[in-house]
């Protein structure tokens, strides 16, 4: 009877340890703050009214979003060229140091290509990846049924490196993904139109 009582005695014990571990957990779980969920697109985002009125000057702005992936895809929203729009301007690469200025040579540019893809009749992800390829990229969907292919775009691009091979070569690293579709980033189309999918997401969840 002794030897009984002796282990409920314990059981008790250990019983009203675990309750108060229990116990101390959910509390350090109820006091600890949350933190704050991180946004990849927040620096893109920031420019949001600023993409929107220069593209309400060509009354289009339904393509507000995907002018904010375009600028994710080709600085995360970073630097003085967000857009990367200096060569479309026919400059050397980051003469734009300014965001503002980005933006309209970013929105014209744009602008070039749907307007001469619409002409084309090709579908808006060739558009798209026009603006990363330029317009030779239309022409050729163009004639190889009008709609874009990451295969199609590999393709073009071959044709574009095999003209000058020195300067589109990846920098010789053959570990680069795109090599030896050096011109260009043949993926570009699929990572802006997922990447506006994302911008959507957090905005309406925001």
């Amino acid at each position: 009877m002794e030897r009984i009582k002796k282990w409920i005695g314990i059981l008790s014990i250990m019983f009203g340890l675990f309750i108060m571990a229990l116990l101390f957990t959910y509390r350090t779980d109820y006091d600890t703050p949350t933190p704050p969920r991180i946004d990849r697109y927040e620096k893109v985002k920031q420019y949001e009214p600023m993409l929107r009125a220069e593209l309400r000057k060509y009354h289009l702005e339904e393509y507000t979003l995907t002018l904010l992936a375009l600028m994710h895809q080709e600085s995360r929203g970073e630097g003085g060229d967000p857009m990367q729009a200096s060569e479309s301007a026919g400059l050397p690469p980051n003469t734009i140091n300014d965001p503002a200025w980005s933006i309209r040579q970013g929105v014209k540019h744009f602008n070039d290509v749907l307007t001469y893809g619409t002409k084309k009749k090709v579908d808006f992800p060739t558009v798209i990846q026009a603006y990363n390829m330029g317009k030779g990229y239309i022409d050729f969907i163009a004639a190889h049924g009008k709609k874009h292919t990451e295969e199609l775009a590999k393709q073009y691009s071959a044709i574009q490196v095999k003209k000058e091979p020195n300067v589109y070569n990846c920098g010789e690293d053959r570990n680069n993904f795109r090599y030896p579709y050096c011109y260009g980033d043949f993926s570009y189309t699929t990572k802006v139109l997922q990447k506006r999918e994302r911008i959507k997401n957090t905005m309406e969840a925001s």
